[in-house]
């Protein structure tokens, strides 16, 4: 294979797994696998890519989930001429049993190139490569299992969660619930795309942010507490004597300097009306900070990659909001975004960048939604930082 894929043979050199080694395994199996190191290994020859737009392809009923994949060099590698890409909604938390996996990769191996991507950026199950003639095969056979398509193209992406109270103490609300019911409730705007552009929603359970919805996601739901951190001054003591400096880890570095130590008393004070619950305190002494127990979420809304207009971080449109099932305030105000963008947005307008056009003020009077001072947009709207 060197001999075929000399360029390639680059990106298998220094300390990391490349992906370049994982392909040519699965070469020894699938001819489609051999014949993509062979259009990669061109594209990089040429310096242009070898995919083209060959047409639309789905299965019966849905008009999201398949992403059409066709070589322009069919001639030159005829069992990767036509690549579909499937994606699978994947189970809320991305938790799986080995059973469930066997089923995804056997059911592949059956009908496409043996090739997956655990996960796509915005969470699925992506499988790599296969015919038109055998997208429907495998949609009915992963059905049978269980399994769904997510969503692409202008609809509602997959929906996204982190692992939640599942797995993680500081989760204030249950995200894998959440993230169920969503997909549950929002079937047909997963599956038949009608919109301008996509739109992502996004559940972390803390500040913490585990699936980077501030920067990624048009709907971001993050956990938060609305009382004071709960504050252990012995466990705090604790870290102090054996030699942690709380003072420079951790009063110093609070963005908003709410905590205070107290050398003469030994305790940590804070100043509840000044914290902005970013967790720093809790991830560094995890043992001594805890959250409130009056819990929910922030809502935030805009965040987003530089397709057109440059990249956004979401900012808040609701300060907090109960996350209790059946989750009827979140799914109403989902539905007034929608209603709005729905009518207003230009062709692959993200919600950031038609609120931008019209204004704030004039978004958040359609919705019925009174502004408040959190409702700052402008200063987080580079999520990139150059040194």
């Amino acid at each position: 294979m060197s001999d075929e894929t000399p360029l390639l043979e680059e990106l298998e050199k220094g300390p990391w797994p490349s992906y370049v080694t994982q392909i040519k395994r699965a070469a020894k199996k699938k001819k489609a696998a051999k014949d993509l190191l062979g259009i990669q290994e061109l594209s990089y020859k040429d310096r242009v890519t070898h995919w083209k737009h060959g047409g639309i392809v789905g299965v019966t009923g849905y008009g999201s989930g398949v992403i059409g994949r066709y070589c322009d060099q069919p001639e030159k590698f005829p069992d990767a001429a036509q690549f579909h890409t499937m994606r699978i909604n994947h189970p809320a938390g991305w938790f799986y049993n080995t059973k469930s996996l066997r089923e995804i990769c056997d059911t592949w191996e059956q009908y496409g190139s043996g090739l997956t991507n655990f996960h796509g950026s915005t969470g699925d199950i992506i499988l790599l490569g296969t015919t038109t003639e055998n997208l429907q095969p495998c949609f009915d056979a992963l059905t049978e299992k269980g399994y769904d398509l997510g969503g692409s193209g202008s609809a509602l992406r997959t929906i996204t969660g982190c692992v939640g109270q599942a797995r993680c103490e500081w989760s204030n609300f249950d995200t894998l619930n959440l993230v169920y019911d969503l997909t549950m409730e929002f079937q047909d705007e997963i599956h038949r795309p009608r919109w301008p552009y996509k739109f992502k929603i996004k559940a972390s359970g803390c500040p913490n942010d585990c699936v980077a919805a501030i920067a990624r996601a048009d709907f971001t739901i993050i956990g938060t507490w609305r009382d004071s951190l709960r504050i252990d001054q012995t466990a705090i003591r604790n870290y102090v004597d054996n030699g942690f400096e709380i003072k420079t880890l951790v009063v110093d570095k609070c963005p908003s300097g709410a905590l205070e130590w107290d050398d003469r008393t030994k305790e940590l004070k804070l100043n509840a009306e000044d914290c902005v619950r970013c967790m720093h305190c809790i991830n560094k002494m995890p043992k001594a900070i805890r959250p409130g127990t009056d819990c929910g979420a922030t809502i935030l809304v805009g965040g987003k990659a530089p397709i057109i207009k440059g990249a956004y971080l979401s900012w808040v449109l609701i300060p907090f909001i109960k996350v209790e099932p059946p989750y009827e305030e979140i799914k109403d105000l989902l539905r007034k975004i929608w209603d709005f963008w729905d009518e207003n947005g230009r062709t692959r307008e993200r919600l950031a960048e038609l609120i931008e056009r019209v204004g704030l003020k004039n978004f958040l009077k359609e919705i019925g939604i009174p502004p408040v001072p959190q409702m700052v947009y402008k200063p987080r709207a580079n999520p990139y930082v150059y040194f």
